[in-house]
């Protein structure tokens, strides 16, 4: 194929054809000499952000991509960046985000000569983490590898695709190609949903276990107007990475443990469970689940075929939520079951110093904005946030569902630049605040209206508490002494703070929330070892 004035386009120009089509308007990437092409030239009307280092680069599209709905467009450099940024596109494929991935290549003349920069299988790398993974044959069909590569991120369940592109293709010619409309919805089968019907309308005690899919449909609402039409109880399923019911809600129950007899013991007042939008069930630690065996009649809808297989007991429907939550209202009749009794509200916590983390958690939710967005990496203080930082619903919770950690802080840079007229807080654990901490630089350069709070117990909180779960002595590296997130964030362009007297908290909080510019805030909180799973000590 050559140019000629009839065939005018190349690769580079199909391409970003297609990225306006598909309402991309930013790309994300941290640039090196295999981009270069790519990047030559680069349009005014598509956004180019800068991330310090490839994990950061998938974080933030990522949060991004939560935000907008739609796929989020990364360029990596080359197998070392891809490389760099493996962990977080483990997460992304754990959160189901839509996402295409890009990595440069080398020449295709010179990749027969191991060439500088090379990746040998390129394509293999990132699997199985990403739903499709290609390096095309030829130039000319880059564009449609990329087009596909958008409809299948964007196929429920979600996820990330790759496609690496060799250095020179970007300037070969390549026919224009035009932008598909593929439906997303999958409707249930009515013949099941309908026996879904009839075992809530006759079941005594029902109870709802909510996951991540219900809020990423932006259903919470029709879920909330299903939960009230059943009067069941709502649980929020174990790892649950969105906030899919309102938590001060009169019909929430609470969070499922991820600890298999825990789950049992707060399911077992039920007769009925039934799953919306999260596996059955995502376990942490062994023991015995008794609810697959004690007679509960359980039911799942799930847009995840595989989440559907491997459930071990009760019946599964395959259907994206928003049809699905329609449906299922639209067929039961009106109940006259009690309403379930209400969760108990946990008391104020006292202020002290060092500052508890409950105290913490309290004040950041007395002095957040109510119409804040928070973004959570704080795994050992998440059972307190639980407790004492109630989630509105739609739209205002997101953390990682994959347990590795450096996700958070950039997620939080990618949501902040979708939802530039609310306050976004991303609330870190001192460990985890280290894995991504390059993402301040993003977002204080860009003025984000992000404030971070780094909640500090000089140490790894949640290794401390399994190192007492499993019963184990002087593990080393779980303490963290020494590092100074003030003069971090100072040096990466943000305004910061350190509080470490109670009393000074509140203020702190609410100057850090009414900043227009990107703020951060570490919180010296006590060291006390957190409880998970109810261990005891």
């Amino acid at each position: 194929m050559a140019l000629t004035e009839k065939n005018p386009s190349t690769v580079k120009s199909v391409t970003l054809g297609l990225l306006r089509g598909f309402g991309i308007r930013k790309v994300f990437g941290n640039p090196g000499s295999t981009e270069l092409p790519f990047l030559s030239d680069w349009p005014g009307d598509i956004d180019y952000v800068l991330g310090l280092q490839e994990a950061s680069v998938i974080g933030m599209a990522d949060g991004y991509a939560q935000a907008t709905r739609n796929a989020s467009f990364v360029n990596l450099h080359a197998a070392a960046g891809v490389g760099h940024a493996l962990g977080n596109i483990f997460t992304a494929f754990r959160n189901q985000t839509p996402m295409v991935i890009t990595a440069g290549q080398q020449a295709r003349s010179i990749l027969p000569l191991q060439a500088f920069l090379y990746a040998e299988r390129a394509s293999e790398f990132p699997r199985p983490y990403v739903k499709y993974s290609v390096e095309p044959a030829r130039p000319e069909d880059v564009p449609g590898a990329i087009a596909r590569a958008y409809y299948e991120a964007m196929q429920p369940p979600c996820g990330p695709t790759f496609v690496s592109v060799p250095i020179d293709d970007w300037t070969k010619p390549a026919l224009p190609l035009a932008v598909r409309h593929i439906s997303r919805e999958l409707g249930p089968d009515p013949e099941a949903m309908r026996k879904l019907a009839d075992a809530i309308a006759a079941s005594k005690a029902p109870a709802f276990v909510v996951g991540p899919s219900i809020d990423k449909a932006g259903a919470v609402d029709a879920m909330v107007k299903l939960a009230e039409r059943a009067k069941a109880a709502v649980w929020v399923s174990p790892f649950s990475h969105r906030c899919s019911f309102p938590e001060r809600h009169p019909l929430f129950a609470g969070f499922l443990h991820a600890s298999p007899t825990q789950l049992s013991d707060a399911l077992r007042k039920h007769d009925l469970v039934v799953v919306f939008g999260a596996p059955v069930f995502t376990f942490h630690i062994e023991g015995h689940a008794d609810i697959f065996h004690n007679g509960t009649v359980l039911w799942q809808i799930t847009d995840d075929p595989a989440a559907a297989a491997v459930t071990p007991a009760g019946n599964s429907i395959v259907a994206t939520m928003t049809p699905a939550l329609s449906a299922l209202t639209g067929l039961l009749p009106d109940t006259k079951r009690p309403i379930p009794p209400p969760r108990a509200i946990p008391p104020h916590p006292a202020a002290a110093d060092p500052i508890p983390a409950e105290y913490l958690m309290h004040t950041i939710a007395q002095a957040m904005p109510k119409d804040a967005l928070l973004v959570e990496e704080a795994p050992s203080h998440r059972p307190i946030m639980q407790k004492h930082l109630p989630m509105r619903g739609q739209d205002s919770f997101y953390t990682m569902a994959s347990g590795g950690l450096g996700w958070s802080l950039p997620a939080a840079v990618g949501i902040a630049l979708d939802r530039s007229k609310q306050r976004t807080v991303c609330l870190l654990g001192d460990g985890s605040a280290m894995y991504s901490i390059q993402a301040l630089w993003t977002a204080a350069q860009r003025k984000l209206p992000l404030t971070v709070i780094v909640v500090n117990n000089s140490g790894y909180g949640a290794m401390r508490s399994f190192s007492r779960v499993m019963q184990v002595r002087d593990v080393p590296g779980l303490e963290l002494p020494g590092i100074d997130f003030v003069k971090i964030a100072q040096g990466m362009g943000c305004d910061a703070v350190r509080v470490t007297d109670s009393a000074k908290l509140g203020g702190a909080l609410k100057r850090g929330f009414a900043s227009s510019n990107t703020t951060l805030i570490e919180v010296t909180v006590d060291d006390a070892v957190p409880v998970l799973y109810g261990q005891k000590h």
